[in-house]
């Protein structure tokens, strides 16, 4: 289908309106099969539909999807919405006459109503909001206005209306006339603090503007008048063409469909060149993305970046707007095989991984076998297990152990695919062991509790009074070691001089953190302690205890014990590890800690 929709746009047009359909029709088949095709229509069909624009088709299939996958908050949100829903719709329409008022005293003509939420948009939003400590009143749009005019003038005579009669909230304004988004939608969207205090959003575009908007490329005159030659529509559907493109270089199917649900159906962030020309990247690329998104040779030749003039690393994350700058090597230099391992995070987007890929492809087989052999074996250290060539070779679904090396070596098979499979084995043939008291604590720390509401802040529990969960508690803001967390009342903050340290904070969610032991050995130096508890901190990992012993050849040995939420957060762990200067190697010790999953 996606193939086919990049010859003919109109193939994928068919192809939502049969979904939708389905979707209306969907409470006659089996619970699974119901689940089943939701889930597909979140993740493949909803996306497709905003990629194109058509606002119409995609909130009713992200509403009737959400209804089939988590009925239970679909009805809680809904009764909620209804329950204020003539307080809403009475407020909105108050604020509208009032805005038609102003707007007729500057000759301005146009259309002002109020702009419904969908149900599903309402539960993202209220998720996001959760985690960052937020209420459902704090969400800026739940409150909105639609206002179409005739010209584009009158869209920004209008804005100037609006900020006149209302405050702006800072941050809440984009121009996506200016900057049109990648599904060709363009309006002006503000946030104002409207009567009462309520923040209010306003979306202001032509009549022309928002069938755009509404009905995305299916709305477009190329298709309603059978005209061409826009040579702006054109250009904003080169991701199509770019899927022909895809298809053709990927290795198989697998490839082709992950390229497509994370480049494509992703967000997306605007950086621009040093000339100024705006380039469309996936949320969360770095500048390895941008430079293979301009040209093959000057991602697989990048050794470093600016962003704004500044030199970065090159895991940083772009944001809307950066400037980027690629700095090259001479001669043939190449990717790096780390670029490739996601815990490191250097590629964001799945072509410029699959560019990577392909460049080892082509190296010498034998090279990245022996590559390959290389991290199998650093691998097998860090889960401490001894397996058969013919059980790896089984467990990763290979013909044989070269093929298996071979893409290891080129990235076809990734580091955290591995080490899933072989921790899935050491733990079979993990023996029936009894439960052995360690020698030193391997009980979750209390950090295992979150704290909200003071950001990334570190926090500890005060001694004085250790509070536990579910006890009222206070956070005071220490100079040197984040925030400290006492019970309401305790005496240590009544006497306090200086109240203005003193933070509302909450108990979070209860996370269950498991122990685990990593051996090291590195090359003795000064700093080398810090700069290997600096790299665990920096996974919000919590360290139990370190025991160092130096031997005599210069070289030091240490053992850590720490509280990792699982594998992912441990391979990251191990990343770091290896990347701090003079360590040799990075293992995990699981004879003293049984049951460890």
């Amino acid at each position: 289908m996606l193939v086919a929709m990049a010859e003919d746009i109109r193939v994928v047009l068919i192809k939502l309106a049969d979904r939708l359909h389905n979707m209306r029709t969907l409470d006659a088949l089996a619970p699974e099969k119901r689940r089943r095709i939701a889930q597909e229509t979140l993740d493949i069909y909803s996306p497709l539909a905003h990629r194109l624009g058509i606002w119409e088709i995609k909130w009713q299939l992200d509403d009737l999807a959400f209804r089939h996958l988590n009925e239970e908050k679909y009805h809680e949100i809904a009764k909620m919405l209804a329950a204020k829903r003539q307080e809403r719709e009475a407020y909105v329409e108050k604020v509208a006459c009032r805005l038609r008022e102003e707007m007729t005293a500057f000759n301005v003509e146009g259309e002002v109503v109020g702009r419904p939420k969908g149900i599903y948009s309402i539960y993202l939003k209220i998720e996001r909001y959760a985690t960052q400590g937020k209420e459902l009143s704090d969400i800026y749009d739940l409150y909105a206005l639609r206002v179409l005019v005739n010209s584009l003038e009158d869209c920004y005579k209008t804005l100037g209306v609006i900020h006149q009669l209302w405050h702006p909230i800072p941050g809440q304004f984009d121009d996506y006339i200016a900057n049109p988004k990648e599904n060709l939608y363009q309006a002006l969207h503000s946030t104002v603090i409207c009567d009462g205090g309520n923040p209010l959003e306003v979306q202001i575009k032509t009549y022309d503007l928002h069938q755009i908007a509404e009905y995305g490329v299916a709305a477009h005159w190329q298709y309603k008048e059978g005209k061409s030659g826009d040579l702006r529509f054109e250009e904003k559907m080169t991701w199509l063409r770019q899927l022909l493109e895809w298809q053709r270089e990927m290795a198989g199917t697998d490839d082709f469909i992950e390229s497509v649900k994370q480049d494509i159906f992703h967000d997306q962030v605007f950086v621009y060149t040093p000339k100024g020309e705006i380039v469309e990247l996936t949320s969360g690329s770095t500048p390895i993305d941008f430079g293979y998104k301009i040209h093959t040779d000057l991602g697989h030749r990048c050794v470093g970046a600016k962003v704004n003039g500044r030199l970065v690393s090159l895991d940083t994350k772009l944001k809307n707007g950066d400037t980027v700058e690629i700095m090259t090597s001479k001669g043939e230099r190449g990717p790096s095989l780390d670029w490739l391992n996601p815990n490191r995070g250097y590629v964001g987007s799945a072509s410029a991984r699959q560019k990577v890929r392909l460049w080892f492809r082509r190296q010498a087989r034998s090279s990245n076998i022996q590559r390959g052999r290389e991290l199998l074996r650093r691998e097998l250290r860090r889960v401490s297990q001894k397996l058969e060539d013919a059980e790896i070779v089984t467990l990763c679904k290979f013909d044989n152990m070269d093929e298996l090396l071979a893409n290891l070596g080129s990235g076809g098979l990734t580091e955290s695919q591995l080490a899933y499979r072989l921790s899935q084995a050491s733990q079979e043939h993990q023996p029936e062991q009894p439960v052995i008291k360690p020698n030193l604590p391997l009980s979750s720390p209390s950090s295992g509790v979150s704290v909200l509401g003071v950001g990334d802040l570190l926090t500890r529990i005060a001694q004085c009074c250790n509070p536990i969960p579910g006890d009222p508690i206070m956070g005071f803001v220490t100079r040197t070691r984040g925030v400290t967390v006492h019970k309401e009342g305790c005496k240590s903050l009544v006497n306090e001089d200086e109240p203005e340290r003193i933070v509302t904070v909450d108990w979070g969610e209860a996370h269950e953190l498991y122990p685990v032991r990593i051996k090291m050995k590195a090359y003795d130096r000064v700093g080398l302690l810090r700069d290997v508890t600096l790299m665990v901190s920096e996974e919000h990992v919590n360290i139990a205890s370190v025991i160092t012993k130096e031997l005599p050849d210069g070289t030091v040995t240490m053992e850590l014990t720490v509280h990792t939420t699982g594998l992912e957060q441990l391979g990251k762990v191990f990343a770091k590890l290896e990347g701090v200067r003079g360590v040799t190697s990075v293992t995990r010790d699981r004879s003293s800690i049984p049951g460890f999953v």
